[in-house]
């Protein structure tokens, strides 16, 4: 194949280029709206910063291994997922392509939501007057997710997304060039603004202080992996679509790790601000576990988090309402840019299949919305499917991890990823992770969590599907999308290669 050409696509233009549209992939409302309330969820009395230790952990064994595989797989096969993984390691294991690219899909159902929460806040900071407390910031956020406008901003996200992916690779290399820079300098005016509030270092403070004990808690860890994965982007598939595009001469290791150790930072600074902003407001007038209940219970699952207290800092601020604008601008362009990356997936699947990108993008669209129409309706059910497909990141980390090994891990490493063009060169250490650390930590910590989850957190609704946090709704969903690409296994594999 010429190296300029992918299904039709030209390659990124620079490297640049492509940095700034992986970044789109893992910078998103994964950081800013998912990371601070995670971080409070798995916080103890002292502080968050043992769940940071392990969720740093995380980061160099299992998102940053992943990472460079999906580079890897990408760069290789020169399809999406399911084409790449077929390239790899043969048309039997197409299914675990599949359940790859699903897993992302699913996840996009729900993330045009909360996109279209982030453009709606956009606007109503442009129109509206920033609430002046709690109860104020409450009565928005309920009389909007009581009202059709969740589902109809869910749409506009999905039809913009499937307009940028239509126009293909250039199309979203250009938009990210615009998008990624703004969503940083909007993060990092905002943290400086938030830390000069009365008391927010109290919530500095909380956030870095380890609490030693929560390390010994299953949960914790779970919740970190599943944490890293989901705002890396690790295991989605998505970087491996990218990777399909990516020049020969680009470094792909220096790739993964200034993408997964760019991720992170932006991560901490999004939790600084939240934490910041929620201690600056209340510490005066509560104690910490005050102050975290609220933080904890901002929402179903705590989703209210950076949309009930985000306007609240603005509006401590002199020209806050021009703060406000500027961060649910960065807000919207960060959820978007990881959106777009969601449809191009799904859509790079079914080009691969002979299907032109233009009917492609608009069915994935389509079907985007009609799937996502239940969690705009329901937030319960969106924080369902937020957990469902979150731990289901950590199935997609163990079959990436089974590739490589099928592969076989050195091979890979000389021969995909250590190229006569590489500037760094990957080490054994990485062939010992992704052989061992990666799939003994998806067993061990799935097998801990099932067992747990049905002996002591959910003893009484573990075995019900309609159980919104228990194990057996998570099988169930996961069952039935690998039953279903098993079954149909050779046609996927048949309908790729054709």
């Amino acid at each position: 194949m010429d190296q300029n050409k992918s299904g039709g696509d030209n390659f990124f233009n620079s490297r640049l280029g492509m940095i700034l549209s992986v970044l789109g992939i893992a910078v998103g409302t994964g950081n800013i709206w998912r990371f601070p309330r995670i971080a409070a969820q798995n916080g103890g009395e002292e502080g968050a910063g043992a769940f940071l230790i392990a969720w740093i952990s995380c980061l160099f064994l299992f998102s940053i291994p992943l990472i460079i595989a999906e580079y890897g797989i990408g760069r290789n096969g020169r399809k999406g997922v399911i084409g790449s993984f077929i390239k790899l390691v043969g048309e039997k294991f197409a299914w675990m392509g599949s359940f790859i690219g699903f897993v992302a899909t699913a996840i996009m159902f729900y993330y045009s939501v909360v996109a279209g929460w982030c453009l709606y806040y956009l606007i109503e900071s442009l129109t509206s007057a920033l609430p002046e407390n709690m109860q104020h910031a409450e009565t928005i956020w309920y009389s909007f997710q009581g009202s059709a406008l969740p589902s109809v901003f869910h749409a506009l996200m999905m039809g913009l997304g499937g307009i940028i992916v239509v126009k293909g690779i250039s199309s979203i290399e250009r938009i990210n060039k615009i998008l990624i820079p703004s969503l940083l300098l909007v993060v990092v005016i905002s943290l400086v603004r938030a830390v000069m509030l009365p008391g927010s270092m109290q919530g500095i403070e909380y956030l870095f202080t380890p609490d030693w004990s929560t390390l010994t808690q299953p949960s914790v860890w779970l919740e970190a992996l599943t944490q890293n994965a989901w705002d890396t982007g690790a295991a989605w598939g998505l970087i491996l679509t990218y990777a399909a595009y990516m020049r020969t001469k680009d470094d792909i290791t220096i790739s993964a790790f200034q993408t997964g150790i760019g991720n992170n930072i932006v991560s901490l600074l999004a939790a600084a601000t939240i934490f910041s902003t929620v201690f600056g407001t209340l510490g005066a007038t509560m104690t910490n576990a005050e102050v975290l209940e609220i933080m904890k219970t901002s929402g179903p699952a705590s989703t209210g988090l950076t949309f009930m207290w985000m306007p609240q800092l603005f509006n401590e601020m002199p020209g806050g309402q021009f703060f406000a604008i500027l961060f649910f601008l960065g807000l919207t362009f960060a959820a978007f840019s990881s959106l777009i990356s969601m449809i191009e997936l799904a859509s790079r699947v079914f080009v691969d299949m002979g299907v032109s990108r233009k009917k492609a993008a608009v069915g994935v669209c389509l079907a985007g919305f009609a799937f996502g129409m239940p969690s705009a309706i329901s937030t319960d059910i969106l924080a369902n499917q937020d957990f469902v497909w979150g731990v289901g990141l950590l199935v997609s980390g163990a079959f990436m991890s089974f590739a490589i090994i099928k592969y076989g891990p050195e091979k890979f490493r000389s021969e995909i990823v250590n190229n006569e063009e590489r500037t760094y060169t990957l080490g054994k250490w990485w062939d010992i992770i992704i052989k061992y650390v990666v799939p003994v930590e998806v067993i061990s910590l799935l097998i801990w969590w099932m067992y747990l989850s049905a002996s002591a957190y959910a003893p009484d609704t573990w075995y019900n599907p309609l159980s919104l946090y228990s194990v057996a709704t998570v099988l169930v969903q996961w069952g039935i999308a690998m039953g279903l690409f098993i079954f149909y296994n050779r046609k996927l594999a048949d309908k790729t290669k054709g």
